[in-house]
C-alpha cells in the first residue's frame, strides 16, 4: 500500500476510513472530529505534523457536506459568517505556522496534552438559548466574533481537535444563537480556519494527497449523515459515544508517547 504512504497496509487505511467517518459524523453535530483523527492518524504511524496536515485536508473538504446542508435549511447567520471569516483565516496560518516549528515528539507530547482541553471543550453543558439579529449589539457582531474566531482560529492551526466544540460554544453564549444555528454558522468559521492552516501545511509538505482521497470520501459521507441527523435529532446523540472514544485514544496515545 506505498500508494498511499509509507507502512501503510491495507487494514490501517481502512481503520482511517471508519475513522473519517466517524469524526465527519460527530464534527457536524457537535464539533471535536479532530479529536478521533488527529490520534487516529498519529497511530497509523504519521509524524504529528503531518497527522495535523492530515486532519486538516480532511476536514476543509469533509465539512462541505454539512455546510450544503445547513444552508440548504437556512441555519447560518449570514452576518456573523461575514465579519469573522477574515479572522479565522489568519488565526488559523499563524498556529500553523508555530506549531512547525516544534520537533515531532515535542508536537506529539504537545497533542497529548491538548486533547483533554478539547474534550473539556467538546462536553461543556450548551443551553438553549434563541436570539434574534436585531437584538445583537453591532460591537459583539462585528468586533467580539472576529476577535473570538481569530483565537479560536488560532488554536485550529496550532492543535485543532475540539475547534467546532469551541467556535459553537463561542456564538452561543456570545450571541445566544440556538444551538443549531450555532453549529451552522460555525461549519463556515471552522472551515475558513481548516484553508488557513491547510496553506500553511501545504507550503511545508506535511500532507499526504493520495492517502486524503478515501479518507475524504468517508469524512464527506459522515458530515452529510450527521448534519442531517443534527437538524432532526440535536447533537446529544453523539456525545456518549465521543466520550468513550477520547478515552481508548487518549490511552493508545499515552502509551505511545509517555510510556
Amino acid at each position: 500500500m506505498e500508494f498511499f504512504g509509507p507502512e501503510m497496509t491495507l487494514w490501517i487505511v481502512s481503520a482511517l476510513m471508519l475513522s473519517a467517518f466517524a469524526a465527519g459524523f460527530i464534527d457536524s453535530v457537535a464539533g471535536g472530529g479532530g479529536l478521533i483523527l488527529v490520534p487516529s492518524f498519529i497511530l497509523a504511524g504519521l509524524p504529528p505534523q503531518v497527522a495535523l496536515g492530515q486532519e486538516k485536508i480532511v476536514s476543509t473538504l469533509g465539512t462541505l457536506a454539512a455546510i450544503r446542508n445547513f444552508i440548504k435549511n437556512k441555519k447560518v447567520v449570514w452576518r456573523a459568517v461575514t465579519s469573522g471569516i477574515p479572522a479565522g483565516l489568519i488565526g488559523s496560518y499563524i498556529g500553523a505556522e508555530a506549531i512547525l516549528y516544534f520537533d515531532p515528539d515535542t508536537v506529539g507530547k504537545i497533542i497529548l496534552a491538548m486533547l483533554p482541553i478539547g474534550i473539556i471543550l467538546s462536553f461543556i453543558p450548551k443551553r438553549e438559548a434563541e436570539n434574534s439579529l436585531q437584538t445583537i449589539n453591532p460591537r459583539i457582531l462585528y468586533l467580539g466574533v472576529p476577535a473570538a474566531v481569530f483565537v479560536i482560529g488560532f488554536y485550529d492551526g496550532f492543535f485543532g481537535p475540539g475547534t467546532g466544540s469551541f467556535l459553537i460554544l463561542a456564538l452561543h453564549y456570545l450571541l445566544r444563537f440556538d444551538l443549531i444555528a450555532a453549529s451552522a454558522t460555525s461549519k463556515l468559521f471552522n472551515f475558513s480556519s481548516n484553508i488557513g492552516a491547510l496553506i500553511a501545511f501545504m507550503i511545508s509538505g506535511k500532507l499526504l494527497y493520495m492517502l486524503a482521497i478515501p479518507l475524504v470520501l468517508m469524512n464527506l459521507l459522515g458530515n452529510h449523515i450527521g448534519s442531517g441527523s443534527a437538524l432532526k435529532y440535536g447533537p446529544k446523540m453523539v456525545r456518549t459515544t465521543l466520550s468513550v472514544s477520547m478515552i481508548l485514544l487518549m490511552g493508545s496515545l499515552g502509551y505511545k508517547f509517555v510510556l
